[in-house]
């Protein structure tokens, strides 16, 4: 039996962690990878005694891990501003009129400059990265936006869009617009992306979610632009 077979017990094989089998394989066979056994015993013994990694993130981490939800690629090119948000904040007429908020989920205007040759459709996605989820939460997002366009006006949901634009689901399980309501404390930042697509047509249905459209968005997007504002609520006035 080699040291390998040592390991079974009555045909029973022991588990044991994925870093502890990595060094034992080194030692056996000197088959070793850069991040054990590449610097000797010392470090395969590192290796395979380390913690797991904690699932909590520390605050700084978090809001790095925020901003980088969205891996799309392209150059960041369009120039994207916020009209109605005063001073960098979404007013409150843009907050939702639920969940705990009094606010008339009024969309807010988005404007955008510089699209690229090739432009054939705009897409819009508003996202909240400090939401308690894990993933964010997506507040709007619109797509076949005719190249023609340069914004969408405060309030153009679900109503007013640019002719063929198509409104996908936000997290509130609603093709349109759903307003900030963070928890009471801290604000939120919501940062609403414009996308500049080859396409005329996603090809995709209203009851696309955001997700969904960010992977799509991937092979579409020739350059993109993002603006940030923030809102927040206290708890004695609900936002």
């Amino acid at each position: 039996m080699n040291r390998m077979g040592s390991m079974m017990e009555g045909g029973n094989a022991r588990w044991i962690s994925a870093g502890a089998r990595a060094a034992l394989i080194c030692g056996i066979w000197g088959v070793c990878n850069c991040t054990v056994g590449c610097e000797g015993r010392e470090a395969r013994d590192q290796a395979a005694e380390a913690p797991a990694a904690s699932a909590t993130l520390p605050p700084d981490a978090a809001s790095t891990m925020g901003e980088l939800l969205d891996p799309n690629a392209a150059p960041a090119t369009l120039r994207v501003t916020l009209p109605t948000a005063t001073s960098g904040v979404l007013p409150a007429e843009s907050s939702a009129g639920a969940l705990g908020c009094t606010g008339k989920n009024v969309s807010p205007g988005v404007e955008w400059q510089g699209a690229p040759a090739g432009t054939k459709s705009f897409a819009v996605i508003m996202n909240d990265p400090d939401a308690p989820t894990g993933v964010g939460f997506f507040h709007w997002t619109v797509f076949d936006i005719p190249a023609s366009a340069s914004g969408l006006s405060a309030g153009s949901s679900p109503k007013s869009l640019p002719a063929g634009s198509i409104e996908g689901y936000t997290d509130y399980g609603a093709p349109s617009y759903g307003g900030p309501c963070p928890p009471p404390g801290r604000a939120h930042r919501y940062i609403v992306s414009v996308y500049a697509v080859d396409v005329p047509k996603l090809g995709v249905p209203a009851s696309s979610t955001g997700a969904l459209l960010r992977f799509l968005l991937r092979d579409h997007t020739l350059a993109l632009g993002h603006a940030v504002a923030t809102f927040g609520r206290d708890e004695t006035r609900g936002q």
